[in-house]
C-alpha cells in the first residue's frame, strides 16, 4: 500500500496506535491470569471516581510504590512511594503531587495513622480515598508497582537519565549519585528513588527524587517512542506481570496518554509539612492548606499554574 506523503504521518500515528493496541490485547489474552503468577504491577479503577471531579480529557493516576517483600502480597502492605500524577490527553501536560508516606492523617475507618498505612488497610481503594481526601482531587486509576515491577519496566527502556538536585553516595553505585546528569542502570533508579538517609529533607527530597524519575522515564520515552518496537516493548513489559481490572481500550488509551506528555511540561511539587511523633513514631504533620491549594490549581488541567 503506498501512502501520500502528506498523510504519512498519520498513517504512521494510527499505525503505532493501533500496533499498541493490539499488543495490550494480546498480551492479556495468552498472558496466564494472576490467580496463578505472581503479580508485581498492579492497576485498578477506583470505584469512587466521578467525571463531575475534573474534565474527561484530564486523567488522574495515584502512582505508588509498593514496600513488599517477595512473597507478600503487592497490594497488601504499605506504600513506600506515592504520587498523585495529572495528565492533560489534551494538552500534554502533567503534574505530580508527591505525599510523603509517613504523613499523619484520618484514614476513613481506622483512625489517624501514616498516609502509607491505608494500603494495608483497604488495599489501593482505601489508599486513593485517604490521598484524595488530602489532597482533593480524586485520581481515577491506582497504579501500584513493586520492586522487581519498576526494574522490569526500567529495563525495557534500557535505563534512565535523570539530573540529580544533590550528590549522595550509596552501596549499589560505588561512585555515588552526582548533582547533575545521571545515567542509571535499573537497580540503580530504584534506589535513587527510595533512598531519603543521605538526603537534607529526607523523605520529602526522596518524594522530589521519585517526581524526577518520573520526569526521566517521559524524557527516554519521548526520545525513542518513534523507534520501531520501542512503545510496544514498555507496554509489553509493564501488562506482562500485571494485574488489572481495565479493558485493553482503557490501557491503550493511558499508554497513548501518557506517551503525549511532555517532560518539560510535566512539573512536581511535594506537600510540605512539620515533623515530629504520634504514637511512638515519627511522623509528617501534612499542610492541608498547602495540599489543597495544588490540588484545586491543578485538578481541571493537570497544570500548577502558580508553583509549589
Amino acid at each position: 500500500m503506498t501512502i501520500p506523503p502528506a498523510h504519512a504521518p498519520i498513517w504512521r500515528r494510527l499505525r503505532r496506535g493501533l500496533t499498541l493496541a493490539l499488543v495490550l490485547a494480546v498480551t492479556l489474552v495468552v498472558v496466564p491470569q494472576s490467580s496463578v503468577r505472581q503479580t508485581d504491577v498492579a492497576l485498578v479503577r477506583v470505584r469512587t471516581a466521578q467525571a463531575v471531579d475534573h474534565p474527561r480529557d484530564v486523567v488522574w493516576i495515584l502512582c505508588l510504590g509498593s514496600d513488599a517483600r517477595p512473597g507478600q502480597r503487592l497490594t497488601g502492605t504499605r506504600a513506600d512511594a506515592i504520587q498523585l500524577v495529572g495528565l492533560n490527553l489534551r494538552t500534554g501536560a502533567g503534574t505530580a503531587i508527591g505525599v510523603p508516606r509517613d504523613s499523619y492523617v484520618d484514614i476513613r475507618g481506622h483512625g489517624r495513622n501514616k498516609i502509607n498505612a491505608s494500603m494495608f488497610f483497604g488495599g489501593p481503594q482505601l489508599m486513593a480515598d485517604s490521598v484524595g481526601r488530602l489532597v482533593g482531587v480524586r485520581p481515577d486509576y491506582v497504579f501500584t508497582t513493586g520492586f522487581l515491577g519498576f526494574r522490569g519496566m526500567v529495563r525495557s527502556i534500557n535505563g534512565v537519565t535523570v539530573f540529580s538536585k544533590f550528590a549522595f553516595r550509596d552501596p549499589i553505585r560505588p561512585q555515588g549519585y552526582h548533582r547533575g546528569k545521571n545515567n542509571l542502570n535499573p537497580f540503580q533508579a530504584l534506589i535513587f528513588g527510595r533512598v531519603r538517609h543521605p538526603l537534607p529533607r529526607g523523605d520529602f527530597d526522596r518524594s522530589a527524587n521519585q517526581q524526577e524519575l518520573l520526569r526521566a522515564i517521559l524524557r527516554k520515552v519521548r526520545a525513542h517512542q518513534r523507534q520501531p518496537g520501542y512503545m510496544e516493548r514498555g507496554v509489553m513489559a509493564a501488562v506482562k506481570y500485571m494485574n488489572t481490572d481495565l479493558k485493553p481500550s482503557e490501557l491503550y488509551r493511558l499508554a497513548q496518554g501518557a506517551a503525549q506528555v511532555k517532560p518539560w511540561r510535566f512539573k512536581g511539587c511535594v506537600v510540605q509539612g512539620p515533623t515530629g511523633n504520634a504514637g511512638g513514631a515519627s511522623v509528617v504533620f501534612p499542610n492541608v492548606g498547602q495540599a489543597r491549594r495544588l490540588g484545586n490549581d491543578a485538578r481541571k488541567d493537570a497544570t500548577l499554574d502558580h508553583g509549589c
